[in-house]
């Protein structure tokens, strides 16, 4: 196989389709299992993902511990989210440049290194930094997952091999909360990185030891214009979202004005460079219908998805009193379903496609939606415990096809960067999701105390507000499924069924 040396690498163009097939029948194995290499990349990017959301319980802890208000303590989990938003446009440029064993190997280094500096931090900015260390490694997993999944496993295996993988990339958001419940009711919150430590440690070096590399690097340059814009214009934009209600209005506004303004300079500079290098991220991925369209339900999904997930913990706690890990135990059924449905919807896209899948999957999240809109102060925990496990499994039978039908539209040689905006995006969108549903949350909240109604009916009528918005996201999700296709062509080169 050939293996480039110029410095701008190959075009799209001119990658060998002949390389994914020799690449597919070396490391596909038999049909109906799922290759090692999948197995080893899910286990470490659930690890990894699991903790974008597993420090919202700890907050309480963080902000006696160290001094500091809800505000900065909110900062971990925003801080997450930037370096990942930040990070992962650069790791379709990566993932092609550097084999599947280096990129898996400085991944899970770098979140290990985050994970042990956060579990000794003496002050909240040694935390926050080694926060950012850890997001750093996870942004590279969940990309370099799909574009290797996408590369070995045949079209008519993917929705099965999709479904374990939608474990990592959408179960373990949810079980985040849960998980670091059940912790936090041991001891302090340092525990939380002293658990996931070895877990990460003991994942890395089992996958060191049995991965194999799946394709050849790319030897390419880097455009360092690329990096800065991308960077910094989709850093600048998450920040700007996530502080919606609490900074001044005059300050957001700048802030999502100059990240918007980054983003824009960042695709009109690569779609500058499709026409004589490679680009950063290839924006041509949006040329295929079926992905462009699976790409804004997806985004539409996680800011419902994970606007919502907050509120729940809120009105929990805050409201009903739960403790820590009363809250992880209740929210932890849903995201169990989420998990044991992933491989079901798998099977059941192979056989019938997504739409019979993701259509009833999006009217039952936006009925879930709108049954937690109508939340009350005594709304029996029976009641909110079912309304959530239908909510996560509705999100199942949606992501797993989605997911699947979207990278299923590309060819080959776009997987990478498919995966990277796709993961891009997902960050902007539960930013996004966030800073709305916490918004209008508040904001109904003070019109109803200034109107004169008590601390309970006004905290109950603001979450009410805030979930009836996300079933109104919810309703654009079954918009843009009625115009996905069950299914589509394999492009030319990509892997296909024996």
């Amino acid at each position: 196989m050939t293996v480039p040396t110029e410095a701008g690498g190959l075009t799209p163009e001119e990658c060998p389709a002949a390389d994914v097939a020799e690449f597919e029948q070396e490391f596909a194995g038999t049909p109906g299992k799922t290759p090692l290499v999948i197995k080893l990349l899910v286990a470490a990017t659930f690890v990894v993902i699991l903790n974008e959301t597993i420090m919202i319980n700890a907050i309480p802890r963080l902000m006696a511990d160290f001094s500091i208000d809800e505000r900065s303590a909110q900062w971990l989990s925003t801080a997450f989210m930037l370096t990942m938003a930040a990070v992962i446009p650069l790791t379709g440029w990566f993932l092609q440049r550097v084999s599947t064993r280096s990129a898996y190997a400085v991944a899970m280094a770098t979140f290990c290194a985050g994970t042990a500096l956060a579990a000794i931090a003496p002050v909240y900015e040694v935390l926050l930094a080694g926060r950012v260390i850890q997001a750093g490694g996870t942004a590279v997993m969940m990309p370099l997952l799909m574009t290797t999944l996408m590369t070995v496993v045949p079209e008519a295996d993917r929705g099965r091999v999709m479904g374990q993988v939608t474990l990592a990339i959408s179960c373990a958001p949810a079980l985040g909360p849960a998980v670091s419940g059940v912790i936090l009711d041991l001891g302090s919150w340092r525990l939380i990185f002293v658990f996931v430590l070895p877990v990460a440690a003991l994942v890395a070096i089992a996958g060191m030891r049995q991965l194999e590399n799946v394709g050849e690097a790319q030897v390419s340059s880097v455009s360092w214009l690329s990096v800065v814009l991308a960077a910094g214009g989709f850093a600048t934009l998450v920040y700007g979202l996530s502080e919606i209600g609490n900074g001044s209005a005059s300050t957001v506004t700048l802030l999502v004005l100059a990240g918007v303004l980054l983003v824009a300079a960042f695709v009109a500079y690569q779609l500058k460079l499709q026409r004589s290098d490679v680009p950063l991220l290839d924006l041509r991925t949006l040329k295929h219908r079926t992905y462009a369209v699976s790409l804004l339900l997806m985004s539409a999904g996680f800011m419902a998805f994970l606007g919502s997930m907050i509120l729940l913990p809120l009105y929990l706690q805050n409201l009903r009193g739960l403790s820590e890990l009363e809250t992880g135990l209740l929210v932890m059924p849903g995201g169990l379903a989420m998990g044991l449905l992933g491989p079901q919807v798998g099977k059941l896209y192979d056989r019938f496609g997504s739409r019979p899948l993701v259509i009833p999957g999006s009217i039952g999240m936006v009925v879930a939606l709108g049954a937690l809109s109508r939340i009350g102060v005594d709304t029996p925990y029976w009641m909110i415990l079912g309304v959530h496990v239908v909510l996560m499994a509705c999100l199942a039978a949606i992501f797993t096809p989605v997911f699947t039908l979207g990278l299923g539209d590309l060819p080959p040689q776009l997987y990478s960067h498919g995966s990277s905006l796709l993961g891009t995006l997902q960050q902007v969108a539960g930013a996004v999701g966030t800073a709305l549903l916490v918004v209008v949350m508040q904001n109904r909240k003070e019109h109803l105390l200034s109107a004169g109604s008590g601390e309970a009916d006004a905290v109950v009528g603001g979450l009410q507000w805030a979930f009836a918005v996300g079933a109104v996201i919810g309703i654009a999700v079954v918009v843009l499924a009625l115009m996905l296709p069950s299914r589509v062509e394999a492009p030319e080169g990509a892997p296909v069924g024996h």
